[in-house]
């Protein structure tokens, strides 16, 4: 092999081993993502702030389409780095099928491979070759899959942070203007438990499917940044509280939602000493309210 071989080797093994290690970070990294998802996720959803209406609602599924497209170009295009410097002698081609040694060529090659389409029309010679294109004919298989997974385990976080919202907007509307104490204490404490357990899940979601925070809500009542500071009320209101059980739901609330401020802060560059600044600055971020309004209680 000469220079110029040896730099498209090395080229292609280069952008084969970016995408396996932005796949492993997005998908399998528990508390991960990987820097082109992220980057890709974060550009979309810079652009969607900049946007009005419905159209900025869609960036974040765009964006996750986008990572996906990127990772197969970058798999596709560095296997066929891989095998430019093997065209022609590296391969077997069929009856009729024209020797090229170009680029397009060494594409086509990998595409049919990572797809696992399996034409037949050009197989790999060289024993070395063959184990290459078994390794991405099976690392295709994975992404498939994979990214499908990625995909139906987004919308069930999207669900959960869904229903905490709605669960906040429907205490509201129950508990009126009294709040708390138009519940028994007992009663007011069970559920503020079980509010303190979702804003907890939630956090965690966050963590495991960073893709899920650029999602905008159309519908406010499904939004929990437009809905997280009635649950600091709630919380504050319930620490007032006589009832020894009441106050300890109320701390319980308090200490998830100081969790979920600090995973907006620290994943997602949200700033404030408080965590009332950092879901302001959350709310304000996700566009239901502007710069210089204050946060919606009703």
């Amino acid at each position: 092999m000469d220079f110029e071989d040896t730099l498209w080797t090395v080229l292609g093994a280069g952008l084969v081993l970016l995408m396996l290690v932005d796949v492993f970070r997005t998908l399998l990294d528990p508390h991960g993502s990987g820097p082109l998802g992220r980057a890709i996720m974060r550009g979309f959803w810079l652009v969607s702030r900049k946007l009005h209406g419905r159209g900025s609602f869609i960036a974040a599924p765009l964006a996750m389409a986008a990572v996906i497209g990127t990772w197969a170009a970058l798999a596709a295009i560095g296997w066929a780095l891989l095998y430019l410097p093997h065209l022609t002698d590296g391969f077997i081609y069929g009856a009729g099928v024209p020797l090229r040694a170009d680029f397009a060529e060494a594409l086509y090659i990998s595409l049919v491979t990572l797809s696992t389409v399996g034409f037949g029309d050009i197989v790999a010679a060289h024993p070395v070759l063959r184990l290459v294109v078994a390794f991405q004919a099976v690392t295709g298989f994975g992404l498939l899959t994979a990214t499908v997974t990625w995909i139906l385990q987004t919308f069930p976080a999207l669900n959960r942070r869904r229903a905490l919202a709605h669960q906040l907007n429907l205490f509201r509307e129950a508990a009126g203007p009294a709040g708390l104490s138009s519940l028994e204490p007992g009663h007011a404490a069970g559920l503020l438990e079980s509010m303190a357990g979702n804003v907890a899940t939630v956090s965690i979601d966050l963590l495991a499917f960073h893709e899920t925070y650029y999602f905008r809500e159309i519908d406010q009542r499904g939004s929990l940044p437009a809905t997280v500071a009635y649950a600091q009320e709630l919380a504050s209101q319930a620490r007032l509280s006589e009832s020894p059980e009441l106050q300890f739901a109320g701390r319980m609330l308090h200490a998830a939602l100081d969790g979920l401020a600090e995973v907006l802060r620290g994943k997602f560059g949200h700033t404030g000493a408080t965590s009332s600044d950092v879901f302001d600055s959350y709310e304000l971020h996700h566009r239901h309210r502007r710069a210089g309004q204050p946060p919606s209680l009703g």
